[in-house]
């Protein structure tokens, strides 16, 4: 495959994104510490689901495919989704006792507290029935995001996603998204994250995520240059100092737009969805990295993460209004 050809299936519009709907709830107002809440505001959650919702604002037609919890949770997250005009139809409840994913998070940097449920959590029990279910071959383009990759028996379903989306030359684009107390092992995480990376034409990730795939911190900037000569795209993210990307015969660097956070959740998938939107919109993929640092930043301004996703209005105006910086050569 190859950059070209990835984007090409991406302007077809035809997406499946694999991974989490979960809900998340934030002290009112915001800057309020949990514990001393009085108060809650509720939004869809879930690093699949915001993706997907960020995607849709660019006229993305996206699925989700993930198990929620077979109670008024499960079913706020398919409410939620409705409203937000990503197709659930792919959704299965998980009964088993499970329980949606679900997360309280400050809106606030200091001292910053998000307290994740992930316990038997229904999106980890998506299984290769599912799979098949979903028709694979239908999809023009996969997105997933690596939580689903930590137990079983998802860890398994996606990996035949990814085998039959291989098979079928439909390129998969993978965040990372290595949450460690999801995970039995950071030996098992770098395991199955290779063996999944060598089956994607796109991997996004940051410097601590791509230091558990190399197996040494030191190494994770080479670990995702070396990734892209196997791989069609490979974005190094820095946080502050930026992001690299890696394409077969070029290097992008980039900086962020600086803001005032007022919370650090959200950005990564923000990024991952206005990227693949900007590219669905046939911007180049510089211009693209751009749109996504530019999303990051607005969603980082905002109380939650669905609601906060900006269409591409909001962004281009944002861009008019605000510079890029230099970020780290």
């Amino acid at each position: 495959m190859s950059l070209e050809f990835l984007i090409s299936k991406i302007k077809l519009n035809n997406f499946l994104l694999i991974g989490r709907a979960g809900v998340d709830i934030y002290p009112d107002p915001p800057g309020t510490k949990i514990e001393h809440a009085k108060n809650f505001v509720t939004h869809l959650g879930g690093s699949s689901a915001n993706l997907a919702v960020e995607l849709t604002k660019f006229g993305g037609k996206c699925s989700l495919l993930t198990r929620v919890s077979n109670d008024a949770l499960g079913r706020f997250a398919l409410n939620q989704l409705d409203f937000y005009g990503v197709n659930k139809e792919l959704i299965k409840f998980e009964d088993n006792e499970s329980r949606n994913s679900f997360a309280i998070v400050e809106s606030t940097t200091e001292d910053h507290q998000s307290i994740i449920y992930r316990h038997k959590a229904s999106d980890l029990f998506l299984n290769k029935e599912d799979i098949d279910f979903a028709k694979i071959h239908n999809y023009d383009c996969i997105l997933i995001t690596g939580t689903a990759l930590a137990a079983q028996p998802s860890r398994d379903g996606v990996i035949y996603a990814l085998d039959i989306a291989k098979k079928n030359n439909i390129p998969v684009v993978m965040d990372i998204d290595y949450r460690p107390y999801t995970w039995e092992s950071q030996d098992t995480a770098k395991e199955i994250y290779n063996k999944a990376a060598e089956k994607c034409s796109g991997i996004i990730g940051n410097d601590d995520e791509f230091a558990v795939i190399s197996g040494n911190y030191s190494e994770g900037l080479n670990f995702a240059k070396n990734l892209s000569s196997s791989c069609d795209l490979v974005i190094y993210k820095k946080g502050e100092r930026g992001s690299i990307t890696f394409t077969e015969d070029k290097e992008i660097k980039k900086g962020i737009f600086p803001v005032k956070p007022l919370k650090p959740t959200g950005a990564g998938d923000a990024f991952m969805g206005a990227l693949i939107g900007a590219l669905l919109k046939s911007y180049a993929i510089e211009n693209s990295i751009e749109i996504g640092s530019a999303a990051a930043a607005i969603v980082v301004t905002k109380v939650g993460c669905a609601p906060a996703m900006p269409d591409l209005d909001e962004i281009l105006n944002f861009m008019k209004n605000n510079n890029i910086n230099e970020g780290e050569k």
